[in-house]
C-alpha cells in the first residue's frame, strides 16, 4: 500500500445534497465511512457563497472526524468561523464565484497583506496552514517567504494532460523536490483520478494528497468504502505502468 497519505474531500456529497436542498447524502457520514475504508483525513471547502459544504458540516466534521483538513479563502466571515472551529489543518485557496471547481494555485506575485493576515490568524488559531499553489518554482518560494509549514500543488495540468506526455509530471516532480529542499511538507491535488493517480503518489517528496470527485464519483456506483479502498490500491500501482495496462486495470475491478 502507498505511504503517502490519503484525504477524501468530501464537497461533491454535498453538492448532490444541495442539488434538492435536502438533509442527505450527509457528508458526515460519507466522512466517516471514508475514515472506516482507511482514510487518513477529511477534506472540506467551506466557500463564501456556501454552493455545497455549509457551516454546520464543517462544525459537525470539526467535532468528529480524526483529521479534517478545511481550505478556505481569506474571505473574512469564513476566517473568522476557521479560528473558532481550529480545524487540524487549513489549506488556503483561490476562489471565484464563477468558478466551477478551483481553477488554479493561489497568485503569490505580488504583496498580499490579506493573505499574511489570514495566516497569522490561522496560526495563532492553532490550525496547520499550507497554501494551494501551482507547481512553479518562484510561487514556491514566496509560499517559503510567507513562512507557512506546507504547500498543496495543484495538478490540474497534470490531470489534463498525463496522456498526451510527462512534461506535467516533470513539472510536479521538481516543484515537489524543490519545495521539500527548502523544508515545506508538499501536498498535491485536484483532478486526480483512479487512472493517473499513481504517478503523482510515487513522488516520494509528495506526503498527502486530497482527492474529492472521482472517489465520490466511483461511490455513487461500488459504494463510498470500496471506493476509498480501490483509490488506495491504485496509489499504489507501479509509477511506470502505461495507460493502457491503468485502463485494463479498471477494467478487470469492473470499472
Amino acid at each position: 500500500m502507498s505511504a503517502t497519505r490519503l484525504y477524501i474531500n468530501v464537497d461533491h456529497v454535498a453538492t448532490v445534497r444541495e442539488a434538492r436542498r435536502t438533509t442527505e447524502p450527509d457528508p458526515l457520514e460519507a466522512a466517516l465511512l471514508c475514515q472506516e475504508a482507511g482514510a487518513d483525513g477529511i477534506t472540506a471547502h467551506l466557500r463564501e457563497d456556501r454552493r455545497h459544504i455549509q457551516d454546520n458540516d464543517v462544525e459537525r466534521l470539526a467535532t468528529t472526524v480524526q483529521v479534517l483538513n478545511l481550505e478556505l479563502a481569506t474571505s473574512a466571515d469564513v476566517v473568522a468561523f476557521a479560528c473558532r472551529l481550529r480545524p487540524y489543518q487549513a489549506t488556503v485557496v483561490p476562489e471565484r464565484r464563477e468558478e466551477i471547481t478551483t481553477e488554479g494555485g493561489l497568485d503569490l506575485s505580488r504583496p498580499h497583506p490579506k493573505l499574511r493576515e489570514t495566516i497569522r490568524r490561522l496560526e495563532e488559531a492553532g490550525s496547520r496552514v499550507s497554501l494551494f499553489i501551482d507547481p512553479d518554482l518562484s510561487t514556491i518560494d514566496a509560499a517559503k517567504d510567507l513562512g507557512v509549514p506546507a504547500i498543496e500543488l495543484h495538478t490540474g495540468r497534470y490531470a489534463n494532460s498525463w496522456r498526451q506526455g510527462d512534461a506535467a509530471l516533470h513539472e510536479l516532480r521538481r516543484a515537489a523536490r524543490h519545495a521539500a529542499d527548502m523544508g515545506l511538507f508538499v501536498h498535491a491535488g485536484h483532478g486526480l483520478t483512479y487512472a493517473n493517480v499513481a504517478p503523482v503518489a510515487a513522488i516520494p517528496e509528495i506526503e498527502e494528497l486530497n482527492i474529492g470527485h472521482s472517489v465520490v464519483s466511483r461511490s455513487v456506483m461500488v459504494g463510498m468504502v470500496r471506493a476509498v479502498r480501490e483509490m488506495r490500491e491504485a496509489m499504489s500501482v507501479v509509477s511506470g505502468q502505461s495507460s493502457a495496462d491503468s485502463s485494463k486495470l479498471e477494467v478487470d475491478r469492473g470499472r
